[in-house]
């Protein structure tokens, strides 16, 4: 079953194509991967389907659990239950990584942050009461962002480039949660340019400029990205036509 589908959608930012007519279909239940080079249009799609700002625009249509959200602002996707993961983990500071784990779940529990915390691998004693701030690493951002996730426990999750940044552990801990997220009914879409991630996948689509060059298994999908997408004739950057 389809929780997700993109009908022809197109994209032009600042009279260029970045998107090109994309038709896919995410199923429930499944991890995804959306692989390419870099400049391929991955996280362009990523943004367009949570709506952000700049990625309005686009033409033809976005269909989530059977209705059209392309009108829907950010806000209003995510009360349906979708969330986009950044490449580059959040930062508000003065605010506690319990906050920060809890703001998005519907339980407003200290346990279930405390829960969340050991999920990723951080002991929930020392970083309850942490601030989330720039005195911590990257990879124990990521891990806490990816704790208010599973905290939150979305119906569709994007999470772009989540081997950024982050060490063999906390990679670790990240695929965990992500099965974790799968096995209570998550659906999880992973924007990468990767091939170790994409191996992770059940699923995937190669996207290279801005058009959908192949689709199947990861395997197949990991098998023509090794292989067939080097050099790129687009040189990781979208073609002007």
């Amino acid at each position: 079953m389809k929780i997700l589908q993109l009908n022809n959608v197109s994209l032009l930012k600042e009279s260029k194509s970045i998107l090109k007519g994309i038709t896919i279909e995410i199923w429930n239940g499944y991890i995804h991967a959306i692989v390419g080079p870099n400049g391929a249009g991955k996280s362009t799609l990523a943004n367009t389907i949570m709506g952000l700002s700049g990625y309005r625009d686009s033409s033809g249509d976005i269909i989530f659990d059977g209705k059209s959200i392309k009108d829907l602002s950010i806000d209003e996707r995510a009360r349906l239950g979708i969330t986009l993961v950044f490449q580059e983990p959040a930062r508000f500071e003065g605010l506690t990584v319990k906050d920060f784990i809890l703001s998005g779940s519907k339980i407003k529990s200290k346990d279930i942050a405390i829960e969340a915390l050991a999920r990723v691998g951080l002991d929930p004693i020392k970083y309850i009461n942490r601030a989330v701030d720039k005195t911590l690493s990257g990879g124990e951002r990521k891990r806490i962002e990816l704790a208010s996730v599973y905290a939150m426990k979305p119906r569709l999750l994007l999470m772009d480039e989540p081997d950024s940044g982050v060490d063999i552990d906390s990679l670790k801990y990240i695929f965990d949660i992500l099965q974790e997220l799968k096995s209570q009914g998550s659906t999880v879409v992973l924007v990468t340019h990767s091939p170790e991630v994409l191996k992770k996948a059940d699923h995937a689509f190669l996207i290279c400029g801005g058009e959908i060059v192949c689709k199947g298994d990861a395997q197949k999908v990991f098998e023509y990205f090794v292989n067939k997408c080097s050099p790129c004739k687009h040189i990781g950057k979208p073609s002007k036509d």
